[in-house]
C-alpha cells in the first residue's frame, strides 16, 4: 500500500466520496501521469497539510520523479506569491497598480525541470485553489495555446480540488488520523 493509500484509509466514513473520487481522478485519461501527479502535489503543498503533502511528494516522486515534485513546489510557492500580488492588482481596480513592474522573480516559469505545459497545468490548479483570477486565466491561455485543451485544464482542475478536499477531511478527523 502507497502512502496516500494508507492515508486515504484511515478517513472516516463522512469522507468516502474522497477516498474515492482522489485515486479516481489521479488516473485522468487525458493528462500524462507526469501531469496528474504534478498537479496533486503542487496542491498538496497548497493546501498546507503535513501528511497530505508528504504521502502525495512520497507516491509522486515514486510514480513520475524528482523533477515532478521539485516543478510542484515551484510552482506552488511562485503561485503564492503571484496570486497574491495579481489577486491585489485585480481587485483594487487602479490603473495606477497595473502601471507599476511587479519585479518579482520567476524565472522557473520560463525553465521548468520538467516541461512547460506540466508546469503551466500546476500554475493554473495552484491559482484555482488561491482564487486568484488573473492568475487563472493567464496560465488558461498558456496552456490551451500551449497545446493542451479544455480537457487537459478540466482533469487539472478536478484534481486540484479533491486534493484540497482532501485536506479539509483530514483537518475534520485529525483525532483519528495517526
Amino acid at each position: 500500500m502507497n502512502a496516500l493509500q494508507k492515508l486515504l484509509a484511515a478517513l472516516p466514513e463522512p469522507a468516502k466520496d474522497i477516498k474515492l473520487n482522489l485515486p479516481a481522478v489521479l488516473q485522468s485519461a487525458v493528462l500524462t501521469p507526469a501531469q496528474a501527479w504534478g498537479v496533486a502535489a503542487a496542491a498538496a503543498i497548497t493546501t498546507r497539510a503535513p501528511e497530505l503533502i508528504a504521502a502525495v511528494l512520497a507516491d509522486a516522486e515514486a510514480a513520475v520523479g524528482a523533477a515532478v515534485v521539485d516543478d510542484a513546489q515551484a510552482a506552488s510557492s511562485l503561485m503564492a506569491m503571484n496570486n497574491v500580488f495579481y489577486r491585489f492588482r485585480h481587485l483594487v481596480g487602479s490603473s495606477e497598480y497595473e502601471q507599476k513592474p511587479p519585479r518579482l522573480r520567476m524565472q522557473r516559469l520560463q525553465k521548468p525541470a520538467t516541461d512547460a505545459a506540466t508546469f503551466e497545468l500546476m500554475a493554473l490548479a495552484v491559482s484555482a485553489l488561491n482564487g486568484c483570477g488573473v492568475c487563472v486565466q493567464a496560465h488558461e491561455r498558456v496552456v490551451t495555446k500551449g497545446g493542451l485543451n479544455e480537457d487537459h485544464v478540466h482533469d487539472a482542475v478536478r484534481i486540484a480540488a479533491v486534493v484540497n478536499a482532501t485536506a479539509t477531511a483530514l483537518a475534520s478527523c485529525r483525532p483519528a488520523v495517526a
